[in-house]
């Protein structure tokens, strides 16, 4: 934890209702400043105790307090630094521990997420008849049941899709681990509207997770690994800019030069990471829009709108579809309560963050939910699916695009 970091907050308290546990539960030490008072207690020398590390692990880890903070102070790498310092310093309970270890050496990795695909999608049902009971065992195990996505087909990406049209650019994109295995459809509509606006698309077929899963929760090894082969994979592309359709790998990636340092920073910083929607901005349409007769609700994913802070991108290009009406979704700011892994190790709070958020885009009336994060999907969708109302479709900015471009009726 740097201590320099910890001195920049000046316990204003301007976080305090940007905090979702702090809008829960009004505790003090479940709120940014108060978790900074906690670290610089440990800094000076009081030891991280369970109940000290209990007031971390609640943090989402969200970042609405980033871009709320009128003295810049960098949350955003103190709780990283101190999920770390956590995860060497805090002897937990064994099965947590169990947990935590088979989550991390599943979910960053696609070939083992793959072998996942075909029991997921024989026990949907079973699964969503087990979920009540699981509550009363493992509230953890509980929400893996109830999280799991329908299994789509797979997609295969060719390694390079040519731009339809003269070529503008050419981009590498980032397939991700879960946005890849359980979202398919998501990157093959992210390379399709990538290629109808002019790019030239390369896919590595060497690329893995980023790391940001791991980095969020504290496995700084991990997460450094990770990165530095998501860089290499790149660079033997041949790619100096790489499109991210899924917010948390898009954060993480556009810090790597922080989290790496040294000769593995600058190499960082010779690739240029950027979000789908924030490049498509940038480029320009040149592609025609088809009329899209949709009303939809966009969901600002955590790590896209305060780690990134972009929020007008997204909402840029939906608004310019013909026939599409874009509804807000009140208390935008406050997360949905994925974050990243939050929701498998911290199920009750994600759980009711994720019920105040379903209520607050069914009240919008949309008929289409639009979010940038996989995790964002799973999470709102389950929400949701506990209300016993009839589901929302959930849908990635990529699509509705890819919908509009192709002069699809409604977005598949």
């Amino acid at each position: 934890m740097d201590p320099k970091l910890i001195g920049d907050c000046v316990h204003c308290g301007f976080c305090l209702p940007s905090c979702p546990t702090y809008v829960l539960w009004g505790e003090e030490m479940d709120s940014p400043r108060g978790r900074i008072h906690l670290m610089k207690q440990h800094v000076e020398g009081t030891p991280l105790t369970p109940e000290m590390a209990g007031h971390f692990d609640a943090c989402l880890g969200c970042m609405a307090c980033v871009p709320a903070c009128p003295s810049g102070v960098r949350y955003d790498r103190l709780i990283e630094q101190t999920r770390a310092e956590v995860e060497r310093a805090h002897r937990r309970r064994p099965g947590d521990r169990m947990l935590r270890a088979s989550v991390f050496q599943l979910l960053p990795y696609p070939r083992r997420l793959r072998a996942l695909r075909l029991p997921l999608r024989l026990s949907a049902g079973l699964r969503r008849r087990l979920a009540p009971g699981l509550e009363r065992i493992s509230p953890s195990l509980a929400a893996m049941a109830d999280l799991a996505p329908p299994v789509r087909a797979r997609v295969r990406l060719p390694g390079r899709i040519a731009a339809r049209g003269p070529r503008r650019a050419t981009v590498g994109m980032l397939t991700g681990c879960v946005q890849g295995e359980f979202f398919p459809q998501v990157n093959a509509a992210t390379a399709r509207v990538l290629a109808m606006e002019g790019c030239d698309v390369v896919v590595p077929a060497s690329q893995g997770c980023c790391g940001a899963l791991s980095l969020h929760s504290g496995r700084e090894e991990q997460a450094v690994r990770l990165a530095r082969r998501t860089i290499t994979a790149f660079e033997r592309a041949g790619v100096d800019t790489i499109v991210v359709n899924a917010a948390g790998c898009g954060s993480t990636m556009k810090g790597y030069a922080e989290i790496l340092g040294g000769a593995w920073a600058d190499r960082a910083r010779a690739i240029r990471t950027v979000d789908l929607a924030e490049y498509l901005v940038e480029l320009g349409p040149v592609a025609e829009r088809h009329p899209l007769p949709v009303v939809a609700a966009y969901h600002d994913a955590c790590h896209l709108a305060h780690a990134q802070r972009v929020r007008s991108q997204p909402r840029a290009l939906l608004t310019a579809i013909p026939g599409l009406e874009l509804r807000e979704i009140a208390e935008s700011s406050i997360c949905c309560g994925s974050a990243g892994t939050y929701n498998l190790f911290e199920p009750e709070t994600a759980r009711d963050l994720g019920d105040r958020k379903a209520e607050r885009v069914l009240d919008t009336g949309a008929g289409l939910l639009v979010s940038a994060n996989p995790g964002c999907t799973m999470q709102i969708s389950a929400a949701i699916r506990r209300r016993g109302v009839a589901p929302i479709p959930v849908a990635h900015t990529a699509q509705v695009l890819d919908a509009s471009l192709r002069g699809l009726a409604k977005v598949p």
